[in-house]
């Protein structure tokens, strides 16, 4: 009888046992982080950042009649104004989309306008580039801060280095609410220094930044491979290879690969192993 009740006592706890490892593993399962978002608003303040670097270099360069007649290649469209102030020793330079969605060459609509303050030529080592977005708009979303460009002079590679500090605000499109973007990185040119067109140019970009979700959540951002990105026309509005590492407060390390070099709108994230392919914004 005693052992009767022992050996129904053992079946009962394992029977316990089983449902306790049951539940915990359909715990896992449904507590499985898949959460992309933070990639996503990375890659988006990123594009935004890059771009506004991209029309300050067009801007430099001449007028928006000629950008759409001889470089076609260019982001600005003729929808664009722009204005220049040189009576002061810095040069002033606003590029206006107007007050309704201005539709560039990249495909992304704009509105407002970026003011591009030059303490010296593009091309010059030392000279400071500053842009500030008045009432800007990249595809709904709002832009507000303003970020640095210092020409750093040639490298070893004997290509021009630029270090671009950003602190920018992004109001999203879609009403979630406002992600904030700090960054120190380094835009190394690479081919298309000499040349008047746009699409031969390559940059790889380095260097780390850190944000703010809508919500409040923070992460950091580290580059481990640079990220290239080919200006030519069917490449210009992502980057198209290199590698990230994303690390949102209290969550798993992410891990972003932009790909090898193919031309198109998706990245691979993946977290604690599991790969998952988001489109870029």
């Amino acid at each position: 009888m005693k052992l009767k009740s022992f050996t129904f006592g053992i079946a009962i706890v394992a029977i316990i046992g089983s449902g306790i490892f049951s539940s915990c593993k359909k715990k896992e399962v449904e507590e499985k982080d898949t959460d992309t978002s933070e990639a996503v608003d990375q890659s988006l303040a990123a594009g935004i950042v890059n771009d506004m670097t991209s029309i300050s270099d067009e801007a430099a360069k001449g007028n928006v009649s000629s950008f759409k007649a001889v470089e076609s290649n260019a982001i600005l469209s003729t929808c664009a104004a722009l204005t220049f102030d040189t009576l002061l020793a810095a040069k002033t330079i606003t590029v206006n989309f107007g007050a309704t969605n201005c539709l560039c060459n990249d495909g992304r609509n704009r509105r407002g306008a970026l003011v591009l303050n030059f303490t010296g030529k593009y091309k010059d080592s030392l000279t400071v580039i500053t842009i500030t977005p008045q009432n800007y708009f990249v595809n709904d979303n709002q832009v507000l801060g303003s970020k640095t460009i210092t020409n750093k002079g040639h490298n070893a590679a004997h290509h021009l280095v630029y270090e671009i500090n950003a602190n920018i605000q992004i109001v999203k499109a879609d009403g979630s609410g406002t992600i904030t973007w700090q960054s120190n990185r380094q835009r190394e040119w690479l081919t298309g220094e000499n040349t008047a067109t746009w699409i031969d140019d390559t940059y790889a970009i380095t260097g780390n930044a850190n944000g703010t979700k809508v919500n409040g959540n923070t992460y950091s951002v580290n580059i481990t491979s640079p990220l290239i990105r080919n200006m030519a026309v069917s490449c210009r509005r992502y980057f198209t290879q290199g590698t990230v590492e994303l690390k949102p407060s209290g969550k798993a390390t992410r891990y972003i690969d932009y790909g090898n070099g193919a031309c198109d709108n998706e990245a691979a994230v993946t977290i604690n192993g599991n790969t998952y392919i988001i489109t870029l914004p």
